[in-house]
């Protein structure tokens, strides 16, 4: 977008810009999406599309049971932006069937208050909507930061959300194109850089708190405490660890190649032949 704007100052011929797509799961009041537009608003035409609520933990869950409302926004001034009743899945869904009326150049979706590295991934509602968008051959990024206040110091994620949104802009990038950013909660200042990583083997050891009500029937707490089992140095959870932005390419193919390969040998179909 940068290289456009110089030149077309150089040539006099006007660059259409980018339309950048922006979600998230916190809901569209939550401080970490304020902070991704200020990251990238001159980067593009921003249009922001998001829960009118938290919608954390919702995976790619889509509404299909109850009517989806639509709501104008003027939260960020002069910014095109919309609440929905819906899952982050069914922002992305609506943004362009409904507002954009096409695909945009990019959507991103964060900034999220809480880690998506290694095994969250399945269940954010943040990633689900980035990976909606590149099932819908949109490049996009979902951005995450490892702090869960409502006071989280954003500046880190604004820096390298804007370094990272920049260089795919200005690159020809696969349609399919999805990025798990994760940032440490770190002052700007103190963070490393940032490592393209692979997802760490790791997953929650999880519990049920069992309590009781005032009328004495049951409810239960999910609570649990996240275990990685992955000692390798190339992983997102050792980046963050390290103090560096962690940056994992992620896909919506679920097929895993190598056991379909082993598979195909060592298993035996009733009508084949050998």
């Amino acid at each position: 977008m940068a290289k456009a704007k110089k030149a077309a100052k150089k040539t006099g011929k006007t660059t259409k810009e980018p339309v950048i797509l922006i979600t998230n799961d916190d809901g569209i009041t939550a401080p970490g999406i304020r902070a991704l537009v200020e990251a990238v608003k001159d980067l593009g035409k921003v249009v922001v599309v998001a829960p009118d609520k938290p919608q954390s933990g919702m995976g790619h869950a889509i509404t299909i049971g109850s009517p989806l409302r639509l709501t104008p926004s003027n939260i960020f001034g002069d910014i095109e932006a919309y609440s929905t009743s819906g899952t982050p899945v069914d922002c992305v869904k609506l943004a362009v069937d409904k507002v954009l009326h096409s695909k945009p150049d990019i959507c991103l979706s964060g900034v999220n208050h809480g880690a998506n590295h290694s095994i969250n991934v399945i269940y954010s509602g943040t990633m689900s909507a980035a990976l909606e968008a590149s099932i819908e051959s949109i490049p996009s990024i979902g951005f995450s930061l490892l702090d869960f206040s409502i006071e989280a110091d954003f500046e880190g994620s604004k820096k390298y959300a804007r370094l990272i949104v920049e260089q795919i802009l200005n690159k020809k990038v696969d349609k399919h194109l999805c990025l798990n950013v994760n940032i440490p909660a770190l002052p700007a200042n103190l963070i490393k850089g940032f490592k393209v990583c692979r997802q760490a083997y790791a997953k929650y050891e999880e519990d049920f708190d069992e309590r009781s009500d005032p009328h004495g029937k049951k409810y239960y707490w999910l609570t649990g405490e996240f275990v990685n089992f992955d000692k390798g140095k190339d992983t997102d959870v050792w980046a963050l660890k390290n103090g560096y932005v962690s940056v994992v390419p992620v896909q919506f193919d679920l097929t895993n190649y190598q056991l379909k390969q082993k598979l195909e040998k060592s298993l035996v179909s009733p009508n084949s032949k050998r």
